[in-house]
C-alpha cells in the first residue's frame, strides 16, 4: 500500500472568515467629526487620544459602540425593544467587521441610597444563598438576610372555580425580609430642625413656612390655608399640640379646598417624600441648602447603621454575621471566604471567591460591600463596572473605555495596563479613549484626532504605532514625552487651615496643617482617604467653594450659556436695546418657535424604533421666533449670538455698543479654563467629560471664596491642556486666592508649593500622612511611592 506525497506544497488559501480582521469605519460625521475613515485593527488594543473636545467620543462611543448595540437590538423581538432605549443609526456612511461591544463608561453608579457596592455587583447576593444555607441559627431563605426585603404576611380568602362550583378557601401569606423596620433599609434616620421649617412667631398667611415652594401664594399654601385643622391668622407658637401635630405629622386626608377636592399631608411626610425621596447630588442648589440645613442624618440605633434586622444579624458562619461580612474590607472578606471549605455550596463559593479578588486585582480592595454606590468617585464606578468582565469567557468582544486610568496614582496605572492588556490576549478588541503617556505607551495602534476641538476637530491626524506618533509632530506626539520640572523656588504659606482628629472613612486621627495662600496639592494612591480628609475636614467650611466630579446635569435644551447665567445679562441686554421683555430671548419661554417649542428640531417617536429629529422648518434650527430675530444688539440677532464659540462672544460682549461687563467676565472664566472653541448654544449633551468639569470650574470661579478644592481638574484634559491648567492655577493663587487640589497627575504635583501625600496604602493601611512638605524634598525623600514615581518623572 503506497502513500500519495505531494513534492511542492502549496500554503493553504486564507479562509473567507479569517479575511475579516478590522473595524472599518467610512464617513463618520457624528457630531464635530468630519467625515472620518480609519480601520480599526481586531484583538489588539487600540488608544484613541486628542484634545478634549476633539471627536474621540463621538467616533467611538456615539459611532462604533452605538452602532454595534444598535444592531444588537434589533436582533430582538419588536416587542422586546419597545421595553430598550431607542438608539438612532449615527451619521455614517460604512461601518464593517462590528463585533458585540461592551461599554466601561464614567457614569456613576445609581444613587439610589439602597444601591452598594455590593448590590451593584451580585456580591451581595452570593453573600445572601450564603448564609441562608450555612448561617446559624437558620432564619429563612436569602431574602431574609435581604435589606430590600421587607417582612409581610397577610391572610384572606379567595374565591377559585374546582369542578364546575365557586369554592371559597382561606389562603395566608408570610414573607420573611431582612429590612430593617426602623430605617427601611437605609441604615440611616432622619431629624427635623423645626425652626428651619417655620418661623413659628408668626402665623401661616404671615408666611411662617421657609420650606422652598411653600409659599402661601402657592397652592401648597391654599392647601394649608384651607385645611380648617388650624387657625392661619394664629402664631404657630400658640398652636396646641394637637394643632400642631396636624401641621407637622397627619396621615393623608381627602379635604376640599374652594370647592375642589385635594389630599392633606403634614409638613413632615410631604417633605420626605418630596426632598429626601431624592439623592442629595440631583437636588437643586436651593433645596440641597435647605435639606442640610433643616434634616440631618443620624445613624439608624435600631440596626447600627447596617440596614438589617436582629434577626438577619443574629444568623452566622463561624462567628461572622452577614452584616460584619458587608462591613468587611474587601481584601479581607476574601480572605475570610477563602477559608470557608463547604462542599455542599462550593460552586457558590467559588464565584464568589474569583468576584472578591477581581476587587482585589483591579484595585478596589480597600471598598466594602456596605459603601453606598452613589458615593463611588467616576474611576471606581468604572473600575467597579469592570468586575464582572475579567473573568468573563467571552471572546471576540470589543470592550470600550472611556479613561480608565481616571482617579488612579500612577502605581495603580500599571496594574490597570496590564488588566486590559489581559483582556486583548483573550482574544477581544480593546478600544480606550485617554491622554495619559503611561496608559498610551502600551497601545498596539493609535488614532489621534484633531487638530483641536468642536468646529477645528474632528479630524484623524494619525493612525499607526506609539513610536510612530511620537515622530509624526501632531499635537499629541509633540506633547507625549512633555515632563513638568520642579520649580526653582515656592510660595510662602500665609497661614494656615487647621484639621484635627480627622477619622472619616479610612482615616485614622490625622492632624495637618494646610498650608492657605499656595497651590496644596493632596495625592496618594486610590483609597488612601484623600477625598476623605478634604471632604470630610474641609468642603463645607465658610470661605471653601468646592469644584467636585459630580457630573453636571442637563438636557438637550441646556447649554453652556444657560448653565453659567450668562444668559441673563445678555437677555436683558437684548431687551432693553429693544425696548421688549427678556422672556423674549429665551428659547425655553415666549420667544420659543411655536412648531419646535424652542429645541430647533421636531423629534418624531417610532415607538421601538428610533425617534426621528428633524430641523424644524419654521425657525430653521434657530429655535426662536421671526420676530425675534428682528431685535438686534451690536448688529446680532440672539441666534448669532448663541451660535458664537466662547472667543468671539468675549470679543463681541467687551467692547462697542454689546459692551456687557456682566456676561465679558464670565466669558473670561471660560476662555480660562480652555473652553475657547465651544459655541454658547451648543446642547450639554454634546460635551464631553472633560468639557462638562471645565464648564462646571468656570461657573464656580465666580463663587466668592477665600479656599477653592479641586477635585482631579486633570480629568479628560490632553497633555498640552495640562500647561495651561497649572496657569489657571497659578493666577487663581496670585490673585490671593488658597488652591486644594486632589490629584495625581505628576505635572500637577511637581508644579506645587506644598505636597500632602496619604498612604502608604489603601483602605486600612492607609489614612495616614506619609509625607508633607515641597515636591523637591519628595523628590530627594523618596520614601513614598508618590515620592518614587515623581521623581522617575521628573528625570526622564
Amino acid at each position: 500500500m503506497s502513500k500519495a506525497t505531494t513534492t511542492d506544497a502549496q500554503p493553504p488559501a486564507e479562509h473567507a472568515a479569517d479575511s475579516h480582521e478590522l473595524i472599518r469605519v467610512h464617513g463618520a460625521r457624528e457630531n464635530n467629526l468630519k467625515d472620518v475613515s480609519i480601520e480599526i485593527p481586531k484583538r489588539r488594543l487600540t488608544v484613541f487620544t486628542g484634545v478634549s473636545g476633539s471627536g474621540k467620543s463621538s467616533l467611538v462611543f456615539n459611532t462604533i459602540a452605538a452602532e454595534s448595540q444598535r444592531l444588537i437590538n434589533e436582533t430582538y423581538s419588536t416587542f422586546v425593544q419597545g421595553f430598550m432605549p431607542t438608539l438612532a443609526r449615527p451619521e455614517v456612511d460604512v461601518l464593517e467587521g462590528l463585533t458585540t461591544a461592551i461599554i466601561v463608561d464614567q457614569q456613576r453608579m445609581g444613587s439610589d441610597p439602597r444601591s452598594t457596592v455590593g448590590t451593584a455587583t451580585d456580591a451581595n447576593a452570593m453573600l445572601r444563598i450564603l448564609f441562608s444555607r450555612l448561617g446559624k441559627p437558620y432564619i429563612g431563605t436569602a431574602k431574609a438576610f435581604s435589606f430590600n426585603v421587607a417582612s409581610i404576611s397577610g391572610a384572606g380568602a379567595v374565591t377559585v372555580e374546582r369542578a364546575g362550583k365557586t369554592v371559597k378557601e382561606k389562603r395566608s401569606f408570610s414573607i420573611t425580609g431582612g429590612m430593617c423596620p426602623r430605617c427601611e433599609g437605609r441604615g440611616a434616620v432622619t431629624d427635623f430642625d423645626l425652626t428651619a421649617l417655620y418661623d413659628d412667631s408668626k402665623s401661616l398667611r404671615e408666611g411662617a413656612l421657609t420650606i422652598p415652594g411653600y409659599s402661601m401664594d402657592g397652592w401648597y399654601g391654599r392647601i394649608f390655608m384651607g385645611s380648617g385643622f388650624f387657625d392661619p391668622d394664629k402664631p404657630i407658637r400658640d398652636y396646641t399640640a394637637d394643632e400642631l401635630r396636624d401641621l407637622l405629622h397627619k396621615d393623608t386626608t381627602k379635604i376640599k379646598v374652594d370647592g375642589i377636592n385635594v389630599t392633606y399631608e403634614g409638613l413632615i411626610p410631604r417633605i420626605r417624600k418630596s426632598f429626601l425621596a431624592k439623592d442629595r447630588e440631583a437636588m437643586q442648589p436651593h433645596i440641597r441648602a435647605f435639606v442640610d440645613r433643616a434634616i440631618t442624618f443620624t445613624s439608624c440605633p435600631e440596626c447600627g447603621g447596617t440596614r438589617l434586622t436582629e434577626a438577619a444579624r443574629s444568623s452566622k458562619i463561624k462567628g461572622i454575621s452577614i452584616a460584619d461580612a458587608c462591613a468587611m474590607q474587601i481584601s479581607d472578606l476574601a480572605e475570610w471566604v477563602r477559608e470557608l471549605d463547604e462542599p455542599s455550596v462550593a460552586p457558590l463559593l467559588t464565584t464568589l471567591q474569583h468576584t472578591l479578588d477581581s476587587f482585589v486585582e483591579i484595585g478596589l480592595g480597600y471598598l466594602s460591600l456596605e459603601r453606598p454606590s452613589g458615593t463611588l468617585s467616576g474611576g471606581e464606578a468604572q473600575r467597579t463596572k469592570m468586575i464582572r468582565h475579567l473573568g468573563s469567557s467571552l471572546t471576540d468582544v470589543t470592550y470600550v473605555f472611556d479613561e480608565p486610568t481616571i482617579g488612579l496614582h500612577p502605581h495603580d496605572i500599571q496594574r490597570m495596563n496590564g488588566m486590559l492588556l489581559q483582556l486583548r490576549d483573550k482574544g477581544n478588541t480593546v478600544l480606550v479613549v485617554e491622554h495619559k503617556p503611561e496608559a498610551i505607551a502600551v497601545a498596539d495602534h493609535v488614532v489621534d484626532l484633531g487638530p483641536r476641538a468642536g468646529t477645528e476637530g474632528g479630524e484623524v491626524m494619525f493612525e499607526g504605532t506609539v513610536d510612530g506618533l511620537r515622530a509624526s509632530g501632531t499635537l499629541t506626539g509633540r506633547h507625549l514625552d512633555d515632563r513638568a520640572a520642579l520649580k526653582p523656588a515656592v510660595r510662602e504659606a500665609s497661614g494656615v487651615l487647621e484639621v484635627r482628629g480627622a477619622a472619616a472613612h479610612n482615616l485614622q486621627d490625622v492632624d495637618v496643617d494646610i498650608p492657605l495662600g499656595v497651590l496644596v496639592v493632596v495625592t496618594g494612591v486610590a483609597g488612601s482617604g484623600k477625598s476623605s480628609l478634604i471632604n470630610g475636614s474641609v468642603t463645607g467650611r465658610d470661605g471653601v467653594v468646592s469644584v467636585d466630579q459630580a457630573p453636571i446635569k442637563g438636557s438637550r435644551r441646556s447649554n453652556p450659556a444657560t448653565y453659567t447665567g450668562l444668559l441673563d445679562p445678555i437677555r436683558k441686554a437684548f431687551a432693553k436695546a429693544n425696548g421688549v421683555k427678556p422672556a423674549l430671548f429665551s428659547a425655553n419661554s415666549e420667544g420659543a418657535c411655536p412648531n419646535c417649542k424652542g429645541a430647533g428640531v421636531v423629534y418624531t417617536d417610532l415607538a421601538m424604533m428610533a425617534g426621528v429629529a428633524t430641523t424644524c422648518e419654521e425657525c430653521e434650527g434657530k429655535r426662536f421666533q421671526a420676530a425675534v430675530l428682528e431685535h438686534h444688539l451690536g448688529g446680532r440677532d440672539i441666534a448669532e449670538v448663541l451660535a458664537m464659540p466662547v472667543t468671539e462672544a468675549e470679543e463681541f460682549f467687551g467692547a462697542g455698543d454689546a459692551r456687557i461687563p456682566a456676561a465679558h467676565k464670565i466669558l473670561q472664566r471660560m476662555a480660562d479654563v480652555g473652553l475657547g472653541y465651544l459655541r454658547l448654544g451648543q446642547p450639554l449633551t454634546t460635551l464631553s467629560g472633560g468639557e462638562r468639569q471645565r464648564l462646571k470650574l468656570a461657573t464656580h470661579m465666580g463663587d466668592k471664596g477665600g479656599v477653592y478644592v479641586l477635585d482631579e481638574p486633570t480629568t479628560g484634559l490632553h497633555l498640552a491642556d495640562v500647561e495651561q491648567l497649572l496657569g489657571l492655577l497659578d493666577r487663581l493663587v496670585d490673585s490671593g486666592k488658597s488652591v486644594i487640589v486632589i490629584e495625581h497627575h505628576q505635572a500637577v504635583m511637581a508644579h506645587a508649593d506644598w505636597i500632602i501625600d496619604l498612604g502608604p496604602g489603601a483602605g486600612h493601611d492607609g489614612g495616614r500622612i506619609v509625607f508633607q512638605g515641597t515636591p523637591a524634598d519628595l523628590v530627594a525623600d523618596r520614601s513614598t511611592l508618590t515620592g518614587r514615581h515623581l521623581a522617575a518623572y521628573v528625570a526622564d
